[in-house]
């Protein structure tokens, strides 16, 4: 079994399409959310969420990577330095801790049919890796920690347990919450 991760350039874009997004529904979120506001999304995709997310590929720092498992796509992890997520940066619920530059995961999606076989963990050590590779000091995530399963419709979060996995530690706790759960603040310096 190899495994690869990769930024999500326009050549890869499909790949991404086809983990998060495989039937290509036109108002899904394509990890816009945090990245855009409405305004935005309209004038850089010209009406399509999907096209504004191909832009987003175009730039200096891809809006995330892809990995895959024997050369198929089976997993997505949002990644940005945390001032270049606007919606993140002017957050009053997940305020920075410090003046540190980290870079910050927001969405982790696991492609349907490859669930519970450690791509989790292989998309966020390849998501780290991207980031150490264009110098960040540390990478922060915001995911909460369920006593059980978890609401699938905010899973996009993640857990403490998939973040502790791949060298993360709790240093602090956000306002916000998803599935009623607090998010925690994970960090993990590089």
């Amino acid at each position: 079994m190899t495994w690869e991760t990769h930024p999500v350039t326009p050549d890869r874009f499909d790949d991404f399409a086809d983990v998060i997004n495989p039937n290509r529904r036109t108002t899904h979120c394509w990890c816009l959310s945090h990245r855009l506001q409405a305004k935005q999304i309209e004038e850089l995709g010209r009406g399509s969420r999907e096209q504004a997310a191909r832009a987003l590929c175009e730039r200096k720092h891809p809006p995330g990577v892809v990995a895959y498992r024997d050369g198929t796509p089976v997993g997505w992890c949002s990644i940005n330095p945390r001032v270049d997520t606007p919606r993140l940066a002017r957050s009053k619920l997940i305020r920075p801790l410090d003046d540190l530059p980290v870079w910050s995961i927001i969405c982790v999606v696991v492609r349907a049919g490859h669930r519970k076989q450690g791509v989790a963990g292989r998309v966020i050590q390849g998501a780290v890796d991207y980031a150490a590779a264009n110098g960040a000091p540390a990478v922060e995530a915001y995911p909460v920690d369920p006593p059980g399963r978890m609401d699938l419709t905010m899973a996009f979060v993640g857990t403490r347990k998939m973040f502790e996995a791949v060298g993360f530690e709790v240093v602090g706790q956000t306002d916000a919450v998803a599935s009623k759960m607090p998010r925690l603040i994970m960090r993990r310096y590089l």
